[in-house]
């Protein structure tokens, strides 16, 4: 079994309300990611919906969660024709840590448009990418293989930009297939795009995290990035998008974070 799928261990222990063990596997800086995070929460949707195309899952994170059992609860927000709506809280120790709403979608008929006014990043071959070095406590990366752009890892050796992005290859490690719930947590594993232009910051928080899947990938790499286009008010915000190598677009994400220096 792969990682990923092991630490996915999302149990109903009665009725709307699942059972976890928060692993410490995808970790940024001994912080559960927020994407793996907001995975587990979707899993627990997921199987409450007789729908589950396009899913569009936007969490709220309260509190810091910690590696360690946790609890789901699932409620029904509405069912139509078209769409499944649920709203799902986790909590540890009983109090609540995210809040999160999923829109999961009727399979379509095939008749609307793909048109992008935009495509996937232009990055060099794998192998002339920076692999992300070891860093303690950034468990994420042992289990992810990332490997940067070098026009925009300057921030890895102190070197900054004037643009505020990073983009790159990724993969699983273990080259586990790419599904929903895994690319709820990839688009969340990009270092934050303030780096590149603030270098690395004691701390950039999660408030808000909005992820939609539009496909799921045909390849192993992924094609990601991230960039954040305003400072205001201790408040940043970062856009998101995963694509595949056959450049058909998986997912967006639209995040917003606190940013604070060092």
């Amino acid at each position: 079994m792969h990682k990923f799928d092991s630490d996915m261990n999302v149990t109903e222990v009665e009725e709307n309300k699942y059972s976890c063990i928060i692993s410490d596997n995808w970790s940024v800086n001994g912080n559960p990611n927020g994407g793996y995070l907001m995975a587990l929460i979707a899993d627990a949707m997921i199987g409450h919906s007789d729908k589950k195309s396009t899913p569009i899952v936007t969490a709220n994170y309260i509190s810091r969660c910690i590696p360690g059992s946790a609890n789901v609860l699932i409620s029904v927000i509405s069912r139509s024709k078209q769409f499944n709506r649920f709203e799902g809280r986790l909590l540890q120790d009983g109090m609540e840590k995210i809040r999160a709403i999923g829109t999961f979608a009727a399979e379509g008929d095939g008749s609307g448009i793909n048109r992008y006014e935009s495509r996937s990043p232009e990055l060099p071959p794998i192998e002339k990418c920076i692999s992300m070095p070891t860093i303690p406590k950034y468990t994420l990366f042992q289990n992810l293989d990332l490997r940067l752009d070098p026009a925009c890892s300057g921030w890895i050796s102190g070197k900054l930009s004037n643009v505020s992005e990073n983009r790159g290859w990724l993969s699983f490690r273990d080259r586990r297939p790419h599904d929903f719930l895994s690319l709820l947590m990839i688009i969340d594993s990009m270092p934050p795009a303030a780096f590149a232009s603030q270098g690395v910051t004691a701390w950039v928080p999660t408030i808000e995290l909005s992820v939609s899947v539009r496909n799921l990938p045909v390849s192993d790499w992924l094609k990601c990035s991230l960039k954040t286009r305003y400072f205001t008010n201790g408040l940043i915000e970062a856009d998101g998008e995963v694509w595949d190598e056959a450049d058909n677009l998986c997912a967006i994400s639209r995040q917003i974070a606190q940013f604070k220096k060092n």
